[in-house]
This record gives structure tokens, C-alpha cells and sequence, in this order.
């Protein structure tokens, strides 16, 4: 499918809606949490599948690492981006956040699960320090490319993709590993409490609709107070807006990750 075949969004482009400084806490703590979880791996683990079509946990964890990598090195960050806007409109896609990932985890397919493990735990102090460093005028512009959620295009900033995405996509592949290896993901109000309501507060600027939201857990809370009435797991939610697993109403509205 080609760009111009897609409904494009006529929303001003994300901005994120926590300040900086909470959000490179949450970078920082997802970081750690990512690198525990890696290490609480066993060699069984490594090949089970994840609902990541086509890739098992350690195709997920290669891409996770392949993320960091670029966010540490401002000549990773140009390669990998070069690289994958290029495939992409080679193959006329109208994004190329496929080809960012599928070329991470090749990158990093000759690594052993150790080595991984280690890079993982030197390098993402540095990306948090590359998140952060973005200029301030940088932020709050658009990014050049737009981004496919729920079906159609739509503009991100960059302060949007420094400060919510980058975070959100380890979180969720955090959540896509457990889910795989029946490990438990640990959650807390604290970090994971935090991610999740922003995600709920997204969800419902995105929908617009009236609901009354009472998420379990460890991370859940309650909102709203409309007709719609839905309960579930907090981070069961969260897989659901993600688009993995079978979504109705509400839920069916996507937030990206």
C-alpha cells in the first residue's frame, strides 16, 4: 500500500503530554527494568514466539537493542535512519518503521544472548543522555516523515517520539517478552502506573467519546465516568490499544507504542 492510498490525520502533529524530566525518569527506569528481564532469560526463552509476527524473543530483544544503539550514537542514528528511509522508498512504503526494525535485527542476529545482555546494559545510559540532549527547539517540531496508527497517517513531534515512544516500545516489548516466557513483568504504580495512565489519557483525547475505565493491577486506576463501562488488566489494556489482541468499541481505538 502506497502513501496516497492511506487516510491522512488533519490533527495537529502528538506533542507528549509528560514534562521532560519525568520522562527521562521513566526512560531510565524502563531501561533498567528491560535489562533485568533480559538477564532473568533462559536459553529455553530466547526462541519462544512473540505476537510480534515473525519474530521470537530474541529477534525482539535484537530490534529492542538495535533502538538503543541508535538513540547512544549520533552515527547510528543517521545510518539507521538513512538505511530505512531508503528500503522504504525503494519498496514504495508508506512508512519506514518496518525496515528500521527488520534492519535492527539483523544487526544485532550475531550477538549471543550474553553479549546482547551486556550491550544493552552499557549503552542505555547513553541513549536516555541522547533522548535528553534533542535541542529544545527541536522538540516541539514535526517530524519529516508521518506515522501509520490505526489505519491512517498521522504527524508526530519530535519531543513526542523522544519522550513517550521511545519509552513506550520497550515497555511493550517488556510486556510482549513475558507474555512469550510466562515471566512476570513486575509491574508498579510507580513506573509502570505512570506509563499506563499516559497512555489512557491519550486513548481518550483519541476517541473523544465517554467511558468509565477501571484498570487491575498493580499499575490500573479508574477513569471517566461514562456510559461505556470497561474493566480489565492494566497492561492487558495497554496489549489491546496496542492492536495485539481482539479489540471492540473503545478499545479498538489505537495508540501507538
Amino acid at each position: 500500500m502506497t502513501t496516497s492510498a492511506l487516510p491522512r490525520s488533519t490533527a495537529a502533529p502528538q506533542r507528549p503530554r509528560i514534562d521532560r524530566s519525568r520522562a527521562q525518569r521513566l526512560a531510565t527506569d524502563e531501561y533498567a527494568r528491560c535489562a533485568d528481564l533480559l538477564a532473568r532469560l533462559e536459553p529455553r526463552h530466547w526462541s519462544a514466539p512473540t505476537a510480534n509476527t515473525g519474530w521470537d524473543v530474541r529477534d525482539t530483544a535484537g530490534h529492542m537493542l538495535g533502538m538503543v544503539q541508535m538513540m547512544s550514537s549520533r552515527p547510528q542514528l543517521i545510518k539507521q535512519m538513512a538505511t530505512s528511509t531508503r528500503q522504504a522508498r525503494r519498496a514504495k512504503a508508506p512508512v519506514s518503521i518496518d525496515f528500521l526494525t527488520a534492519l535492527q535485527v539483523r544487526q544485532n542476529a550475531g550477538l549471543t544472548t550474553e553479549e546482547l545482555v551486556a550491550r544493552w546494559r552499557a549503552l542505555s545510559p547513553k541513549a536516555v543522555r541522547g533522548r535528553s540532549r534533542m535541542p529544545g527547539f527541536l522538540l516541539g517540531r514535526a517530524m519529516p516523515e508521518a506515522q501509520l496508527v490505526g489505519g491512517q497517517l498521522e504527524r508526530w513531534t519530535f519531543g513526542y517520539l523522544m519522550d513517550v515512544i521511545l519509552t513506550r516500545d520497550p515497555f511493550m516489548h517488556r510486556l510482549d517478552i513475558c507474555a512469550a516466557t510466562g515471566l512476570d513483568p513486575q509491574p508498579t504504580a510507580g513506573h509502570d502506573g505512570v506509563i499506563v495512565n499516559d497512555v489512557v489519557q491519550e486513548w481518550a483525547r483519541r476517541h473523544g467519546r465517554p467511558f468509565t475505565l477501571e484498570l487491575t493491577g498493580p499499575a490500573g486506576g479508574a477513569w471517566g465516568s461514562g456510559a461505556e463501562r470497561i474493566t480489565l488488566d492494566a497492561l492487558e489494556f495497554c496489549r489491546i490499544v496496542s492492536g495485539r489482541g481482539e479489540a471492540g468499541g473503545l478499545l479498538a481505538t489505537a495508540v501507538p507504542f
